[in-house]
């Protein structure tokens, strides 16, 4: 696993090499005559705020930023990079009487039941949900004449590229298997969807 903590902070060179490992999970190096491939199959999570100052849409403290400070920002991460990104999740500041408070949630223990038990479903498919092909993904998703209308509609209005709709595909495909789903159907396309918060954001969505 690789954590990059203010992602916009690191270089852009830096953030776009990593486009090719996480595509094939791979470093590949070419100088003059020499060649090499290096495994490189991580997960990557990171963490940004929302703009320079950090409370851009906090209730509680009024963002200092200007227009064009956020959008510069922002534009740190290509478009290219955040197709490869698969959940894109905005965590928003929490008032105190919301931390404070004792809440009862899913145990950690049933978390890992339904995990464990979409993995079985995916290696009965034949591999896990991130290693299948795009046809083997496909097959797997289902997806009729209505459901390809509707999915094309949508990606078409939110402007997501093609590496960006395999991504939706992924996580639907897995969202149906946390559930035990047979396949999956629209909300999970929904939801899968919600997940791609910068993409939408960026495009002005």
């Amino acid at each position: 696993m690789l954590f990059l903590d203010e992602l916009p902070e690191f270089s852009r060179h830096v953030l776009e090499v990593l486009r090719q490992p996480l595509e094939t999970g791979e470093i590949h190096l070419a100088r003059a005559s020499h060649e090499r491939r290096y495994p490189a199959n991580f997960q990557l999570v990171a963490a940004m705020n929302p703009c320079p100052c950090g409370h851009l849409g906090d209730p509680r403290t009024r963002c200092q930023c200007s227009q064009s400070q956020i959008q510069r920002y922002q534009a740190r991460l290509s478009g290219p990079l955040l197709d490869r990104i698969d959940l894109q999740v905005e965590v928003p500041a929490l008032p105190p009487e919301q931390l404070t408070a004792q809440t009862q949630g899913e145990s950690s223990a049933a978390v890992r039941e339904r995990v464990l038990a979409a993995r079985e479903r995916q290696y009965q498919r034949g591999a896990l949900n991130s290693h299948l092909s795009g046809k083997a993904l496909e097959a797997a998703c289902a997806l009729d004449a209505e459901e390809r209308a509707w999915l094309a509609d949508v990606l078409e209005k939110l402007k997501l590229s093609a590496r960006a709709y395999h991504r939706v595909l992924r996580v639907a495909l897995t969202l149906a298997d946390l559930e035990g789903a047979p396949k999956p159907t629209q909300p999970h396309f929904i939801e899968a969807i919600g997940y791609r918060q910068l993409d939408r954001l960026l495009k002005g969505q």
